[in-house]
C-alpha cells in the first residue's frame, strides 16, 4: 500500500477481526478523530504534519512569501486535511500557498506526459516559483520533475522542495531521472549510518539486493527497507509476548504490538495512540538533489529557536544566523552565488510591467513626453529618476528588464491595477495609506507626506509703531536707562570740571546736559569736554550708540523688506464654521475658493513656485510617505527598499530633490527676531561700569 488512505482503507475492512495493520505510509493527520473506526491501523511511517511544519521552517528562513503546492491526488480524498495541515503551518511563518496544483492518480492516465504537461500549463500565470512537492508516487515525480524542466519551471530564481515520499527513494531512483531534479532540496527521515545494527543490516542487504539485482548500481537499504525489517521486528516480539500469554487473540496481538518499546534501524520505536513517536531529536535530513545524487546540507529538529543543525553538533552552539543550512545549496538553473527569489523573475522577454501615472498634478514627480522617440528620455520626473538609481543597485546582484505602461487614472485605480496583476507595479508619487497596504506590498518611503492646507497670503498690515519692532520692551527700557545715566555722568564731571557749557541756571544745565547726550546718539554733540574722565566716558558711550544703531538699523530693514504672511485659515474646523469653499488636487485656484488641501510633497512644489501669492501651514494629518508599489508576495519590494535605504545613505536622493525641486531664490522664509537685551547685556555692563568707575576716580582725585 503506497498511501495512508490505502492503508486506512484496509484497517476499516479488518476492523471486524480486529487483525493489526500496520502502515509504512505517511500520516496525513495529527489529528485523532482519524484513529475513530480503524483503532487497529499502526503507523510506521512519518508524519506528514512534521514533514510540512520542516518545509515552512525552510520557507522562512529564505523569506518566501507565496508557494505552490504540488500533490497527486490518491483518489481516496485524503489530501484535504494534507493541505490544511500546510496552509496553516506556511500561515505561522508569514507565507501562504498561492495555488495548489492537482495531479490526477497516474494509475488513471493512459499518456502521464501529455497530462503533467496540461496541468503545469495552468502555472503559467502564476507569480509563485516555489513548487512544493507534498505527495507524489516516483513514477508521477519523474514525468513531473521533466516536464518542468523543459517549460523552464526549473530555471533560476526557482526552487523545489520534495517530501520524504519522494526523497526516500532517491538512493535506489534511476540515475538517468535524478538529474531533472538537480537543485531541488528534499527532507529525509533520519536515521543513523554508524551504528553496528544498521551497518550488519547494511551488509546483508547489498549482498542479498545485488545477488537479485545485478545490473544495479546502488544497493544502498533506503528507508523503507529499515521500516520494514523494523515492522517486522515488531510483530515477531508481539508473537514472542503472546506465545507466553494465556489469551491468544487479535486484541492482545495489537495490545502487544503497541507496547513494543525498543530501538530500531530507523530509529527509537515508541508508540503514542496507535501511531510512531517522534521521540528522535533529529527528524529529519535536508538535502540537496546534485546532479546523480545528493548531499547533506543539514538537520531539522523540533526545536523552534535552532531547527538547522549538524549531527553531533551542540544544541545550544553559536551559528551563522545569515546561513541557516550548512554549506552551499546548489539551486535550479544551477545558481549558487545567491538564494533565488522564488518569484518569476522579469527577462527580456517578459519585461517587468510598471503602470506610472500619464497625468499628474505636478509634473516634477512624474512626466511624460508622448512626442519623444527615445523610451529614456520619453518618461522623466523625480519618481523615474528614483527608479532608475535604484535599477543601478539592483544590477549588481541581477538584471530587472521593465517596460512603462502610461495609465489615465486615479492612484487607488492604479493600486487596483497591481491587485489585480495587470501591472507588476507602480512607479510614481503614490501615497502609502492603510486601505492601499492590504492590497499591495509598497516600498520604503522615498518622500514624506501629508495633509497640508494651502491659502493666498496675505502681507503683515503696516503698524504705526513699526519702527519699535527692532529692540525689545526690556531693551528699550534699559537702553533709556542707561542714556539718563550716562548725561548724569557726564553733567556731574563736567560741571565739577568748571566747563562753562555744563553751568549756569538749573534749567540751562539740564537742557545743555540732554541736549549733549541725545546729539551722542547721531554724532553730533559740539559741545567742549574739558575733563579727559570724561572723554573716557563719552568714548565708551559712542561705541555702544554706534553698535546700537547699527543693529537697529539692519533689524527694521529686515522687517521691513521680508514679506511676513500670516494665515488667515487656522484648521479645518475653522473652514467649517465659516462654510469656507476649499479645494483639493485637481481643481483649479482661480480665487473662487479660500483654501486648497494639498499633500506635503506637493504643497512644498507649489508653495517653492508660488511662495510670493501663497503660504501653506503646517501637516494636519501624516501618511505612509510615497513610495513604489509591489504585487503582494513580490521580492522585489524588499530588494528596490533596500536600494531605496542605499541611495538614501548614499546622498543620491537629496541630489535627485535638488535637481528636481530647487529651493527659489526669490523666497525667503528667514524670522527676523527682536534684539532682545540677552544679546547685549555685556555692552550694557561695559559701559555702565566704565561710567560708574570713572565717577569714583574723578572725587578720589580731587
Amino acid at each position: 500500500m503506497n498511501t495512508w488512505q490505502q492503508a486506512a482503507l484496509a484497517a476499516e475492512i479488518e476492523n471486524q477481526a480486529q487483525v493489526p495493520v500496520l502502515s509504512l505510509a505517511a500520516s496525513a493527520s495529527v489529528r485523532p478523530s482519524r484513529r475513530l473506526g480503524r483503532p487497529t491501523l499502526i503507523q510506521m511511517g512519518s508524519n506528514i504534519y512534521e514533514q510540512v511544519r520542516c518545509i515552512s521552517a525552510i520557507v522562512r528562513s529564505y523569506h518566501w512569501r507565496g508557494v505552490i503546492a504540488i500533490y497527486e491526488d490518491d483518489a481516496y480524498g485524503g489530501n484535504a486535511e494534507m493541505l490544511t495541515l500546510f496552509s496553516e503551518a506556511l500561515q505561522r511563518v508569514g507565507s501562504e500557498i498561492e495555488y495548489h496544483l492537482s495531479l490526477p492518480p497516474i494509475s488513471s492516465l493512459s499518456d502521464p506526459r501529455e497530462s503533467v504537461f496540461q496541468e503545469l500549463l495552468k502555472l503559467l500565470s502564476t507569480q509563485s516559483r516555489v513548487f512544493i512537492v507534498l505527495q507524489s508516487s516516483l513514477p508521477m515525480a519523474t514525468h513531473l520533475f521533466q516536464e518542468a524542466r523543459r517549460m523552464d519551471f526549473m530555471g533560476k530564481d526557482s526552487a523545489w522542495i520534495i517530501t520524504d515520499s519522494i526523497s526516500s527513494f532517491l538512493d535506489s531512483m534511476d540515475t538517468s531521472v535524478i538529474p531533472y531534479m538537480e537543485g531541488a532540496l528534499g527532507i529525509k527521515s533520519y536515521y543513523s549510518k554508524s551504528n553496528r545494527p544498521f551497518l550488519e543490516f547494511s551488509a546483508q542487504f547489498q549482498k542479498n539486493f545485488k545477488s537479485e539485482n545485478p545490473e544495479e548500481n546502488n544497493t544502498q537499504p533506503g528507508i523503507h527497507a529499515l521500516r520494514a525489517d523494523d515492522s517486522i521486528a515488531v510483530i515477531a516480539r508481539a508473537l514472542e509476548r503472546l506465545a507466553s500469554d494465556d489469551t491468544n487473540t487479535p486484541k492482545m496481538m495489537l495490545k502487544n504490538i503497541l507496547a513494543r518499546n525498543f530501538s530500531g534501524l530507523s530509529g527509537n520505536i515508541i508508540f503514542e495512540g496507535g501511531d510512531l513517536s517522534n521521540s528522535n531529536s533529529l527528524l529529519f535530513r535536508i538535502i540537496n538533489v546534485v546532479r546523480t545524487g545528493y548531499k547533506e546540507l543539514d538537520f531539522w529538529t523540533q526545536d523552534l529557536d535552532n531547527p538547522f543543525r549538524r549531527e553531533g553538533r551542540d544544541k545550544n552552539s553559536s551559528r551563522n544566523t545569515t546561513k541557516v543550512l550548512d554549506g552551499p545549496v546548489i539551486w535550479p538553473g544551477y545558481l549558487i552565488k545567491r538564494v533565488p527569489k522564488g518569484w518569476e523573475m522579469p527577462t527580456d522577454a517578459k519585461p517587468l510591467k510598471i503602470g506610472i501615472p500619464a497625468k499628474t498634478s505636478f509634473d516634477k514627480f512624474v512626466k511624460v513626453d508622448e512626442a519623444e522617440a527615445e523610451a529614456d528620455k520619453r518618461y522623466s520626473g523625480f519618481c523615474i529618476d528614483i527608479f532608475r538609481e535604484v535599477l543601478k543597485i539592483l544590477e549588481q546582484n541581477y538584471s530587472l528588464p521593465y517596460e512603462f505602461h502610461p495609465v489615465i487614472g486615479t492612484y487607488d485605480e492604479l493600486v487596483d491595477f497591481v491587485y489585480n496583476k495587470t501591472y507588476d507595479a507602480v512607479v510614481g508619487d503614490v501615497t502609502i495609506l492603510a486601505n492601499r497596504s492590504k492590497k499591495v506590498e509598497f516600498t520604503v518611503p522615498y518622500a514624506e507626506s501629508g495633509l497640508v492646507i494651502v491659502q493666498v497670503s496675505s502681507e503683515e498690515p503696516q503698524k504705526a509703531w513699526m519702527f519699535l519692532k527692532p529692540f525689545t520692551m526690556e531693551m528699550w527700557v534699559v537702553t533709556g536707562a542707561l542714556l539718563i545715566y550716562t548725561m548724569f555722568i557726564v553733567w556731574v564731571l563736567e560741571y565739577q570740571s568748571n566747563n562753562p557749557a555744563f553751568r549756569g541756571p538749573w534749567k540751562n544745565q539740564l537742557g545743555t546736559a540732554l541736549w549733549f547726550t541725545f546729539s551722542s546718539l547721531f554724532f553730533a554733540h559740539r559741545e567742549a569736554i574739558h575733563s579727559n574722565i570724561t572723554r573716557v566716558v563719552i568714548v565708551v558711550w559712542l561705541f555702544v550708540v554706534f553698535v546700537l544703531t547699527s543693529s537697529y538699523t539692519a533689524s527694521l530693514s529686515s522687517i521691513l523688506t521680508v514679506r511676513r504672511l500670516e494665515s488667515n485659515v487656522t484648521d479645518v474646523e475653522w473652514l467649517k464654521a465659516t462654510k469656507s469653499v476649499v479645494g483639493c488636487d485637481g481643481d483649479s485656484f482661480s480665487g473662487n475658493i479660500s483654501a486648497a488641501f494639498l499633500e506635503l510633497p506637493y504643497a512644498k512644489v507649489f508653495i517653492n513656485q508660488f511662495c510670493k501669492n501663497y503660504t501653506a501651514n503646517q501637516p494636519l494629518n501624516r501618511f505612509g510617505g510615497l513610495g513604489f508599489a509591489f504585487q503582494k508576495g513580490s521580492p522585489l519590494a524588499a530588494d528596490v527598499s533596500k536600494a531605496i535605504l542605499t541611495i538614501s545613505e548614499k546622498g543620491i536622493l537629496k541630489s535627485l530633490e535638488d535637481k528636481w525641486f530647487p529651493r527659489s531664490t526669490e523666497c525667503s522664509t528667514i524670522e527676523i527676531d527682536e534684539l532682545s537685551l540677552r544679546n547685549f547685556w555685556a555692552l550694557y555692563f561695559l559701559c555702565g561700569a566704565t561710567s560708574t568707575l570713572c565717577f569714583l576716580l574723578f572725587f578720589l582725585c580731587l
